[in-house]
């Protein structure tokens, strides 16, 4: 459905309000970074499947080494998911970089 013309006026009020606030913030919506890469995210997730079925299978033979392997991949995939989910934006580095704090808050 359509924005009205009144509602497009008031997104633009708001738009340009943000801008004035944090141009850093505003900048960095309008480039389009906004959320992960879907690809990756997929790609980590399966990383994390097989990671668990190398545990699963380490656990059902018996064999330490493939287990524990499994257990890192998962480990791996995990963090490489929560950082694209998390950090893929770009926002926080993005805006803490043109504040000049380098990620301190």
């Amino acid at each position: 459905m359509p924005l009205s013309d009144e509602e497009r006026e008031q997104l633009h009020a708001l738009e340009l309000q943000l801008a004035a606030e944090d141009p850093a913030l505003a900048q960095v919506m309008r480039s389009g970074l906004l959320g992960p890469d879907h690809g990756q995210l997929v790609l980590a997730v399966l990383a994390w499947i097989v990671g668990l079925v190398l545990l699963i299978i380490g656990v059902a033979t018996q064999l330490i080494v493939v287990g524990v392997g499994g257990f890192l991949v998962m480990g791996a995939a995990g963090y490489w998911a929560m950082r694209l989910y998390r950090w893929g934006s770009g926002i926080d580095d993005q805006v803490a970089t043109d504040k000049g704090t380098h990620g301190v808050r």
